[in-house]
């Protein structure tokens, strides 16, 4: 018995250690580390979004009518963004890497980066310049 253990566990090993590897950001490396480097570009993105976001929350807080309707916008915002990447990434197939390959992971989180930056840039200048301007 204690064979048979034995030789599972080290049937299972190699499986053990891939498991833990986390595949990261690679330039030059393969598609899953493109990838990767897309999923990144994203996080920093939605970071610098919310920072903003929250920045004109804080400067705004004696305006609670202001902060209500852009929590709205926002909200709009973000289901205008999700849905406008669907449009673009649409698919017949259940599957969406048999219309875009190993690439979409890629496509949609560099689209979907870019669109965050742009709502950035639009609440950076609410926060610069002030509501209604």
């Amino acid at each position: 018995m204690h064979q048979i253990v034995f030789w599972f566990v080290i049937a299972l090993a190699p499986i053990a250690s891939w498991a833990d590897d986390e595949i990261k950001c690679n330039e030059a490396g393969n598609q899953l580390e493109l990838n990767a480097c897309a999923s990144d570009d994203f996080a920093k993105a939605d970071q610098e979004l919310n920072q903003t976001y929250q920045a004109l929350i804080k400067k705004e807080a004696d305006a609670p009518l202001f902060i209500s309707k852009l929590r709205l916008a926002q909200k709009a915002w973000l289901s205008f963004r999700d849905a406008d990447l669907e449009a673009r990434f649409a698919c017949a197939e259940e599957d969406v890497r048999i219309c875009w390959g190993s690439m979409y992971p890629l496509l949609l989180l560099s689209s979907k980066a870019e669109l965050t930056r742009e709502r950035t840039r639009q609440l950076q200048q609410i926060l610069k310049d002030g509501r209604g301007s």
